[in-house]
């Protein structure tokens, strides 16, 4: 009896190894067929990572690198490279709109800016420029007296702030009764009556008093603009009142110190700086 059961067990243990083999294959072939096949003609996808730890896509192009020239900074240039335009169209573009109120008490005095067509400058751009310049507190603003306000083209206004070529500048200085011409080889900037006129060369060039001594063309630009400009508010030119020490913004610095060092503004220390020079000399 023992024996007979033996070989009745035998066969139905012989089947249950067959069947765990054959439930091991089928499901290796189930996930065989779960898996990516290789396409040995293309590299294998990458998986991607969690949107926040990959960056943005560019759109559009990336930017192109800063020109050489960019790095040649305002606080450092003592002159623009490149040539200068002698001459314009003689018609002048005019900056649009109207610009913030400079000063802090007094009647307000509107002036406007234009930039002769074929000079090369932006006009927005320079009137950035002559607005900073005009609403600083050492400039002719800064003792409370008047305020400054700039309008459009089609405005009324006290005066207008002029960037032109060497030629139309020297037309206009000239109808107005400056000759700009005075020096053979130099030309100034000038002020005839409701016109300051800046020489784009002076702009872009500076003076050789202030590249002589190694002042930024920045700081030039705030000279010339506070000088032609305070021309306009009456004041004449002016001598050196200590050698060595700072001139007045009067002083024709374009053309000689006179034994001072380059300042910008009308104002320093909270005062106005100048000392009245009986030797009056053509404006510019």
């Amino acid at each position: 009896m023992i024996g007979s059961r033996a070989s009745e067990a035998r066969p139905n243990r012989l089947s249950g190894w067959r069947l765990a083999a054959l439930i091991a294959i089928a499901s290796l072939l189930v996930s065989a067929t779960q898996l990516p096949r290789l396409d040995r003609s293309s590299p294998p996808r990458r998986v991607s990572a969690p949107a926040s730890a990959v960056p943005p896509e560019p759109v559009g192009p990336a930017p192109s690198a800063s020109p050489p020239s960019a790095s040649l900074t305002s606080a450092t240039l003592l002159r623009m490279p490149g040539h200068v335009p002698t001459h314009g169209t003689g018609k002048f573009a005019y900056a649009a709109g109207m610009g913030r109120v400079l000063g802090r008490s007094g009647p307000t005095k509107q002036f406007r800016v234009a930039v002769e067509q074929g000079a090369g400058e932006d006009v927005a751009g320079f009137a950035a420029q002559v607005e900073n310049t005009l609403g600083d507190p050492r400039s002719w603003v800064g003792d409370g007296a008047f305020r400054l306000r700039r309008v459009s083209g089609s405005d009324r206004a006290d005066f207008t702030v002029y960037l032109a070529t060497r030629d139309t500048a020297g037309r206009i200085c000239e109808a107005g009764g400056t000759n700009i011409w005075a020096r053979p080889g130099f030309y100034t900037s000038c002020r005839t009556r409701g016109k300051a006129v800046i020489n784009l060369e002076r702009w872009r060039l500076s003076a050789p008093t202030y590249v002589g001594s190694r002042v930024p063309l920045s700081v030039y630009r705030e000279y010339v603009i506070n000088h032609e400009v305070g021309h306009e508010f009456g004041h004449r030119h002016e001598g050196c009142p200590k050698r060595g020490g700072p001139a007045p913004v009067m002083v024709q610095q374009s053309l000689d110190l006179r034994g001072c060092t380059p300042y910008a503004w009308p104002r320093r220390n909270g005062h106005h700086l100048r000392v009245h020079d009986s030797d009056r000399a053509p404006e510019g």
